[in-house]
């Protein structure tokens, strides 16, 4: 299992997911599952992945082949997609190509399942980000909704319902993504670090910054203490 988040504001978009990937209890692995695409001064495409590992890694590699393929097209590179929403339909098209021939192999057993989240942003487009379905369907962020996840999300979505608007700051969507992540690490030993943080900026049409937040990290350690200092603070403060 994994969790993986992403937040589409006013200023840019805040994306972080952990590396943890589980194939029985006594096989644990970290494998990335954030990836980037960009053209300079063009676009910039950022990927996670959750679910079985056989199916997003084929699906990227998919994706990257058709990137470098000599007769590349609008049709079938994400780099060359005139608009996001074709690329979301190119990555859903692939994650249900590859997962229908990886079902095909796995027929004796329950299959296998995966989804993405795709967010970025074309030179003269407006930013975007979709969750892709294991079908090859999506769903997108809206101001209503500025934040999808994928893998264990439960435990982290309560802290995003309550303070993630479109006119947060993109320091304080840092802040509210870590925090969600660590009430999923508390809560689910399938998800674990380190951590890929990426953080990309309206306009920018590039990842300005990343950041890999390994187990020992002080920071987010910190963070971590402070967070439940204050919740149990406000707890002792509300009475019935």
């Amino acid at each position: 299992m994994t969790y993986c988040v992403g937040l589409l504001l006013n200023e840019g978009m805040v994306c972080l997911s952990d590396t943890r990937t589980n194939a029985g209890l006594d096989n644990i692995s970290t494998y990335r599952k954030m990836f980037s695409f960009e053209v300079p001064g063009e676009r910039v495409i950022l990927i996670m992945t959750a679910g079985s590992l056989s199916v997003t890694q084929t699906t990227i590699a998919r994706l990257q082949e058709a990137m470098d393929h000599d007769e590349a097209t609008p049709e079938t590179s994400i780099l060359l997609a005139p608009t996001l929403l074709k690329v979301a339909e190119l990555v859903g098209n692939t994650l249900s190509w590859v997962r229908h021939e990886i079902d095909e192999k796995l027929a004796m057993s329950q299959g296998a399942h995966a989804s993405m989240i795709v967010a970025g942003q074309r030179r003269g487009g407006a930013m975007r980000m979709f969750l892709i379905y294991p079908e090859g369907n999506f769903i997108e962020a809206t101001e209503d909704t500025p934040f999808l996840q994928i893998g264990e999300h439960k435990y982290g979505k309560p802290i995003l319902d309550r303070v993630v608007r479109p006119e947060t700051s993109l320091h304080d969507a840092q802040k509210a993504v870590l925090l969600s992540m660590d009430s999923t690490l508390r809560s689910n030993l399938s998800v674990g670090m380190p951590l890929d943080l990426a953080v990309i900026e309206k306009d920018s049409l590039r990842v300005g910054m990343r950041r890999r937040i390994e187990a020992g990290d002080e920071g987010f350690r910190a963070m971590s203490e402070a967070w439940s200092t204050a919740l149990r603070d406000g707890f002792a403060r509300i009475s019935i």
